[in-house]
């Protein structure tokens, strides 16, 4: 399919169903493994000594470079893994970093030389984190500049503001926390099939909070976007109901229609039906790598230790990718700047230094 010359979303038009490698059902995932790379014994020691090599030059962590992080027989498989991610079923999970013999710190290094194979990081926030930290830090989820990333509370399914998003298990919690994905393009291709005029919906206009975090040469509290958009053979989708919703305690910001929140309600519905979705549970050392523009993905509320030093932790990389799929006009233009290579650049707010803390702020 080439790339769309007319607008699917107008009444009477086609729409597209896409039959390729993004769209996949969770149950067949479940019952293959080929998605899981476990670390050999010889991985982990090519990875350990890239550690050290890396903390031998000193350098902060959000400067070490890919040629600080030497790693020669896992390199091909970190670009098979990209590809994969990119232009394939869009997720991996390795398994396997040995979290006991590695300090935070070293920890944080091993996760961002990986990560450097991958795709460039990119800012996740107002703070200018390029290494992120998915923990619960008391706040109130009810405040509209609260990600829910920051609390204990489920997350529905969504996308993140990248090409890449990648999730290191440093602790788990004591329960709850399960990881849930759904391919959104056969999300897509249910809703065309049982209602389209719901799926024509979803390719019209919704309104982004910024989350407080405004971009330098941005005026507007919110974003304009469209969940769901055609584009080279493939659906690019991007799609986070909350931010949706918490767009509409922004007086200026225009309301929801009735058939916008039907639209929401029933995708919504559609990803939580287990014959769609994926579920794994994370385990100390496991890196989840997905990719936005095909994956959504959510967690189930959960119930952490009362110990601050055992409480759930992830790590998170946002990553842009040169060689990823052709992107619509708002991803590029709009809603956030752009890295060297064009691809979105997170979240980079005037006069504020990146970097990569390896402990939670």
């Amino acid at each position: 399919m080439n790339e769309m010359t007319m607008n699917p979303a107008e009444a009477g038009a086609a729409l597209p169903v896409f039959e390729n490698a993004q769209a996949w059902y969770g149950p067949d995932m479940a019952a293959r493994d080929d998605w899981i790379h476990a670390f050999s014994a010889a991985e982990i020691g090519e990875i350990e000594r890239a550690v050290r090599h890396a903390e031998a030059t000193g350098r902060e962590i959000h400067e070490i470079r890919q040629e600080d992080f030497p790693l020669d027989s896992l390199k091909p498989l970190l670009a098979a893994v990209r590809t994969e991610a990119l232009w394939g079923r869009g997720f991996v999970l390795f398994r396997g970093i040995p979290m006991e013999r590695l300090t935070l710190r070293q920890a944080a290094i091993a996760y961002w030389g990986l990560g450097l194979y991958l795709g460039e990081p990119v800012s996740q926030n107002h703070k200018g984190h390029l290494l992120g930290h998915v923990t619960n830090l008391g706040l109130d989820y009810a405040d509209p500049d609260v990600r829910g990333y920051q609390t204990n509370i489920r997350l529905p399914y969504h996308t993140d503001s990248s090409d890449l998003v990648c999730l290191l298990c440093v602790r788990s919690s004591r329960t709850g926390g399960l990881s849930s994905i759904v391919s959104s393009t056969t999300l897509w291709n249910e809703m065309v099939r049982t209602r389209p005029d719901l799926a024509r919906i979803m390719m019209g206009v919704f309104c982004f909070t910024r989350f407080g975090e405004i971009p330098e040469g941005r005026e507007k509290r919110y974003s304009e976007i469209t969940p769901f958009t055609p584009l080279n053979g493939r659906m690019i989708v991007s799609y986070a109901r909350n931010s949706i919703v918490k767009a509409q305690g922004y007086p200026e910001c225009p309301r929801l229609t009735p058939a916008q929140n039907e639209a929401m309600d029933y995708l919504d519905s559609l990803a939580a039906d287990p014959r769609l979705h994926l579920d794994m549970t994370f385990r100390p050392g496991d890196i989840q790598v997905l990719c936005n523009h095909s994956i959504l993905h959510s967690r189930t509320s959960y119930e952490d230790w009362p110990e601050v030093e055992r409480r759930r932790h992830l790590f998170r990389l946002w990553l842009a990718c040169d060689d990823g799929p052709a992107l619509p006009a708002f991803m590029t233009n709009e809603f956030q700047g752009l890295t060297a290579g064009g691809r979105p650049n997170g979240v980079r707010v005037s006069g504020v230094p990146l970097v990569a803390p390896h402990d939670p702020c």
